[in-house]
């Protein structure tokens, strides 16, 4: 019973956060003070809730193996913490204009690569698992170094943006649960191997989804009155996000294709057009050292992408894979 329900969550993410995200902003317009504060006293057990089972699936342990890797897990790191930045910076500068709270949702996007996804997709596209299992905790480790430096950088001083209280918040929803995770990997792993583990993987991922679940509720019930007293500028909040993936999307196949044998080419692309949304969103929701209102690119880019790592690994398999043109393909589906 549990099971399914944990999988099919997982397996329907997307319209999982869509109906959450629109019964929170629902629910926000009718909920008193009362239960909004309740809802704030959930927000740190929901917040463990989701980073720690997804910290469980990670093997930090793939550090080791990044000699091995070096040339995706260099690159990954140069459009991760390079190019990813730039394009975060124009776009919001574009779209966002003197709306700093969506722009800094948008850095957090861009500064927090990869997710349990990367592996996942690289894997359906023939990619290097093993590259992209290392490309993972490397980036994984950076992000929690580098955010801060960057994003005090980035927010405007007037907004009052403290990088020593969000070193603070990434040791409680970050380093904590991944801590935590790492050992609860190896007792497992100890307990049922390697095979049995495998098996146990599954369920982790849903109860993470679980908490990506009420998070998203949790966090649009609380801005529901922002969020709605402009939903025009709201809605606008997913072209950037658009053409942000796409962009870092186009960058990394471009670097992979030229750089890089096809199977690393993969793991590159999806080691950086991943984004770790659910630490993004768990940081923001956290605490006050950053702007409550960056809670929404964040939560619309989880609609955004899962069908684009599709669209990739089925790019891969059937075009690439099967020798035809993407305008053959594009004419067939048509």
């Amino acid at each position: 019973m549990i099971r399914p329900f944990l999988t099919g969550i997982k397996e329907n993410l997307i319209y999982v956060v869509v109906a959450s995200l629109v019964a929170g902003l629902a629910f926000g317009q009718v909920a008193g003070s009362g239960t909004k504060a309740l809802l704030r006293a959930a927000v740190v057990p929901i917040l463990f809730l989701m980073i720690y089972p997804m910290m469980i699936n990670i093997d930090l342990r793939e550090v080791i193996n990044v000699r091995d890797h070096a040339g995706p897990v260099g690159l990954s790191l140069l459009i991760n913490f390079g190019a990813a930045p730039l394009f975060a910076v124009a776009l919001s500068r574009g779209f966002f204009g003197g709306d700093i709270e969506y722009a800094v949702g948008l850095y957090f996007i861009a500064l927090i690569p990869t997710s349990g996804m990367t592996a996942a997709w690289t894997g359906l596209a023939d990619g290097d698992l093993e590259a992209a299992l290392v490309a993972m905790a490397v980036n994984l480790l950076a992000a929690i170094v580098i955010l801060p430096a960057y994003l005090s950088v980035l927010v405007p001083a007037d907004i009052g943006f403290d990088p020593s209280a969000l070193y603070r918040q990434l040791a409680q929803v970050v380093v904590i649960p991944m801590a935590a995770g790492t050992v609860t990997r190896w007792l497992l792993l100890r307990r049922y191997s390697t095979a049995g583990f495998k098996r146990l993987k599954p369920l982790f991922g849903g109860l993470s989804s679980l908490g990506v679940m009420l998070i998203v509720f949790v966090a649009m019930t609380m801005r529901s009155g922002q969020i709605l007293a402009d939903p025009v500028a709201s809605a606008v909040t997913v072209v950037p996000l658009v053409v942000f993936y796409a962009a870092v999307l186009g960058v990394a196949a471009a670097a992979g294709r030229t750089l890089l044998d096809p199977r690393r080419g993969v793991a590159l692309v999806y080691a950086t057009s991943m984004r770790n949304l659910s630490i993004a969103l768990a940081i923001v929701v956290a605490g006050d050292a950053v702007p409550s209102g960056a809670v929404l690119p964040i939560a619309l880019a989880y609609v955004i992408q899962p069908p684009l790592g599709a669209v990739y690994m089925h790019y891969r398999r059937d075009v690439v894979g099967e020798g035809r043109s993407l305008r053959e393909a594009v004419a067939e589906f048509i």
